[in-house]
């Protein structure tokens, strides 16, 4: 395992500052501007970053579109409604958690 550095910035965070300054940013612009300001990063650490960041939204959108499909073929013209009773339900329980496990111990 490689030693963290002592008192070092932390490139991912620098990256991530550029790509929300400037979001249409190439990685070769955005290794130059952190090169300008005396940090040397990467082009894979930039691609990497740029990956993940775009796989959060891309998961965030997902996660919302299956929430909804799966409210909509539940018998619920709402699905905002659905949603609600879930939560009002997990907190019966105990919490999301809990509710998971009932739903995997029903499902086995």
């Amino acid at each position: 395992m490689a030693k963290r550095a002592k008192g070092g910035v932390n490139k991912s965070a620098a990256i991530r500052d550029v790509y929300q300054q400037n979001p249409e940013f190439k990685v070769s612009e955005v290794v130059a501007a952190l090169k300008a300001s005396g940090l040397i990063v990467a082009p894979n650490l930039v691609y990497l970053i740029k990956g993940k960041l775009k796989g959060e939204k891309t998961r965030r959108r997902k996660v919302t579109r299956d929430a909804v499909q799966m409210a909509s073929t539940s018998g619920s013209a709402d699905p905002l409604q659905t949603i609600i009773r879930v939560k009002a339900l997990a907190a019966d329980v105990g919490g999301l958690g809990k509710l998971r496990a009932l739903v995997d111990a029903l499902s086995a």
